[in-house]
């Protein structure tokens, strides 16, 4: 759905390996986006997935043909960061944002974050708080304790640079993504932390984090937590040398 200038906001979708969730994931995205009343476009941008994802993608396409969607795909695998930026420079709406397919965080708070950047917010983002789930104590243990190390190592105030739930006033959004670098997973903190050195005005807003069992998790916990603290030195040390 989009108005006669164009949408008003953007949404993009980075798919990765996304078949066990994308066809009732967008299905939900779908429903909010509409009953929110917002012009909208959405944008998959796949990086190379290896299951069924394009084929969904494809579907979901032809299945919809009144809503503006549009596809890029990636003819090698850039790594998220680099998917996520791709749909924010191809974005035309005022408002940008992505959420994680797997809808771990579901997408009923769209609305919010929008709302609190029409408001004057830079930056939007879900901080997510767990619901007690006795076998996903450690995916809370490890996001915890990132977030306290992000706030020592740093010196931020932000609770939760990971989420994987961010939206953004465009015009403030791209020189943001000019100076970040990190294609990977780091992305998500190396831009919050660039955008709060910056002065832009950030919301975290709580919203209700449910850890999904019928999905393969792409978190490999004491390998990612050890790659994880050696960037935020090394970006430490970048940010030290920007400052001199």
């Amino acid at each position: 759905m989009s108005a006669a200038g164009g949408p008003r906001l953007s949404l993009v979708l980075a798919c990765y390996n996304e078949e066990e969730v994308l066809a009732a994931s967008f299905r939900e995205i779908r429903e909010t986006l509409l009953d929110f009343g917002h012009p909208f476009e959405i944008l998959f941008v796949d990086d190379v997935s290896r299951d069924n994802t394009r084929e969904l993608i494809a579907k979901i396409v032809a299945e919809n043909p009144g809503l503006d969607i549009r596809v890029i795909l990636h003819e090698k695998n850039k790594g998220r960061g680099a998917t996520v930026t791709d749909g924010f420079r191809a974005a035309r709406g005022e408002i940008a944002g992505y959420l994680d397919v797997d809808l771990e965080v579901h997408s009923r708070y769209i609305p919010s974050l929008v709302r609190a950047i029409l408001s004057g917010a830079d930056v939007a983002t879900v901080r997510r708080i767990y619901a007690f789930q006795a076998r996903a104590l450690d995916r809370y243990f490890m996001s915890r304790g990132y977030s306290w190390l992000v706030r020592r190592v740093l010196g931020s105030s932000l609770h939760d640079t990971e989420t994987g739930y961010k939206f953004f006033r465009r015009e403030t959004l791209l020189p943001v993504l000019d100076a970040t670098k990190d294609a990977g997973w780091f992305w998500d903190t190396e831009f919050m932390i660039r955008a709060e050195r910056r002065g832009l005005r950030i919301r975290e807003i709580p919203g209700a984090y449910v850890r999904r069992w019928d999905k393969t998790s792409k978190v490999s916990g004491i390998r990612d937590s050890i790659d994880y603290f050696r960037r935020l030195l090394a970006f430490r040390k970048t940010l030290g040398r920007e400052g001199a």
